[in-house]
């Protein structure tokens, strides 16, 4: 029986040939996507979904999807899938990670040019029958410095049509190196630099717990007087009401924004000022773009529910159906050690590199490099997949090797992966014992043998009497339960660490009240996806 795809959102009919040239049966009902009673009542029929941004696939949704084997968003946002819960169901989902970048930095562009040139109340007035031709005084943006808050895919095309307007362009980025910034033609700045010194400010940063409010109010007193700030990103990487004020009070000049805390915006503290323009989040909205998108999205879908190719997906790593079978435990590992890794490391990474020990140097490490990449980038952007993962570390600059050796030691085989920064070297090992867990098995040199939780917190300290006590005692009285307790040190009174596997997370305020205890050298709650 061929495989049934239902498409609930606008795709091009060109996309949905392609499932029929390709013997796949399709339903194409672009409009199915905004009744969630009706898409619940369907949805057990079919195969794949292919969908843009108005289908919202709900742990429901899924829990209805008795045949569903793949999600095919036309797009890279996936805010609008319960990933974990499709994962849990054992649906693959997949996005279309790069099809729309061009795009969505062209639109940044042009934002920049509206909010520079007050285009849109111009045109307004003069729509009016005014001829206020004084009143419209603007800014040129030849000469004038470009803050760049993210240099990913599209962050960098931003960077080179901004330099092409022979703008100056610094940029902020936490994976962006040196010579990486040498290459796209930008200075990498910290950001408070950038927001002292930039004339105009853009964000090419998906919104995660480090990115969410990262221009606060805090960050907008610091700002240069008389900055215009562009957001074509995602809505919640600005403070829109702190803001709002700053325009009003003329120390910012003025916004472009395309995104919002609270879509669909119908009300927002930056409408209706006369110095913002606003646009209902149209950064990928062009034909060129839709229409790449819906393209690729077919023919990943039709890949994999006629071949079983796994192509950009975010929830499983593309291999074979039969190499899935012996690396599965091995890709958990290989994505626990690099998302260690990411959790572990503030400053720009320079280089990694990945070492395979006995038989797991036979598999393919082209997906295990993948799934170590994908879940070190993954601390700062949950929407890298194991095939983009690679491809944006080398865009920022970073050195990703591999090296392969015969079994050595205890361990029939072994991933260990080392991180190199400018300033230190940090390495992490781990191993599946026969019961198909991954372990933890070294940190910074030190053996340990740890098992992966979900929620974990890593201590460092100098090796000495009242760390468990310590430890203990402030996780006890916050409620917090330990499941599991790793110790390991270098030499009796040297360098020691431990690694808790805990019930909940550990709140920023606990680690406070363990780093104040004064007796470690550094907290850090871990977060893993098992």
């Amino acid at each position: 029986m061929a495989p049934k795809v239902l498409v609930s959102d606008k795709l091009s009919e060109t996309a949905v040939q392609i499932f029929r040239d390709r013997g796949i049966e399709v339903d194409f009902e672009p409009g199915l996507g905004k009744d969630k009673d009706r898409l619940l009542e369907v949805i057990g029929q079919y195969d794949g979904l292919a969908i843009r941004s108005a289908t919202k696939v709900t742990d429901k949704i899924l829990a209805a999807a008795d045949n569903l084997k793949v999600i095919g968003r036309a797009g890279i946002g996936v805010d609008n899938v319960d990933i974990p819960a499709a994962s849990q169901k054992g649906v693959i989902v997949m996005n279309t990670p790069f099809g729309n970048s061009i795009t969505t930095a062209e639109h940044a562009i042009a934002m920049m040019f509206a909010v520079a040139r007050q285009i849109p109340e111009a045109s307004a007035s003069t729509h009016a029958g005014k001829w206020e031709k004084s009143k419209f005084m603007g800014v040129e943006l030849t000469g004038k410095t470009l803050g760049v808050i993210g240099a990913g895919n599209i962050g960098s095309i931003v960077i080179a049509r901004a330099l092409g307007l022979r703008m100056k362009v610094i940029a902020y980025d936490p994976f962006l190196s040196e010579e990486r910034a040498a290459e796209l033609g930008c200075r990498k700045v910290e950001l408070d630099e950038l927001y002292a010194q930039s004339e105009f400010i853009t964000f090419h940063v998906p919104l995660t717990d480090k990115t969410r409010n990262i221009m606060s109010r805090e960050a907008i007193a610091k700002l240069k007087p008389g900055v215009r700030i562009v957001n074509c990103a995602r809505g919640g990487l600005v403070d829109e009401a702190a803001l709002a004020e700053a325009l009003k009070e003329g120390r910012v000049a003025g916004a472009a924004f395309d995104v919002f805390a609270e879509e669909p915006a119908t009300e927002n503290p930056l409408f209706n000022l006369p110095n913002v323009v606003v646009t209902p989040h149209l950064g990928a909205a062009t034909t060129e773009a839709q229409e790449n998108v819906a393209l690729q999205v077919a023919e990943q879908m039709s890949d994999y529910l006629l071949t079983g190719a796994v192509s950009n997906a975010l929830n499983t790593p593309s291999v074979t159906a039969e190499e899935a079978k012996v690396m599965g435990p091995w890709l958990k590992l290989a994505e626990h050690l690099g998302s260690f890794i990411g959790q572990m490391t503030d400053e720009p990474i320079e280089a990694v590199n990945v070492l395979y020990d006995g038989m797991v140097a036979e598999m393919n490490l082209n997906a295990l490099n993948g799934a170590v990449v994908a879940g070190m980038m993954r601390a700062s952007n949950p929407e890298v997949n194991m095939v983009s993962a690679p491809i944006i570390a080398k865009e920022r600059g970073i050195d990703i090797s591999r090296t392969t050796q015969e079994q050595t030691g205890v361990f029939e085989a072994y991933i260990k992966v080392t991180m190199k920064t400018a300033q230190r070297q940090r390495s992490v090992a781990g191993t599946v014992f026969s019961d198909g867990k991954p372990r933890f098995i070294q940190i910074k040199g030190i053996n340990i043998d740890a098992e992966v939780g979900e929620h974990m917190l890593y201590s460092t300290n100098e090796d000495r009497a009242g760390i468990i006590g310590t430890l203990g005692r402030v996780l006890g009285e916050n409620g917090v339960n330990i499941a599991n307790f790793t110790l390991g040190r270098a030499e009796k009174g040297s360098d020691a660490i431990a690694l808790l596997y805990v019930d909940e997370a550990v709140t920023p305020d606990v680690v406070g009240k363990l780093q104040d205890s004064g007796v470690f050298n550094a907290v850090r709650p871990l977060r893993f996806h098992t």
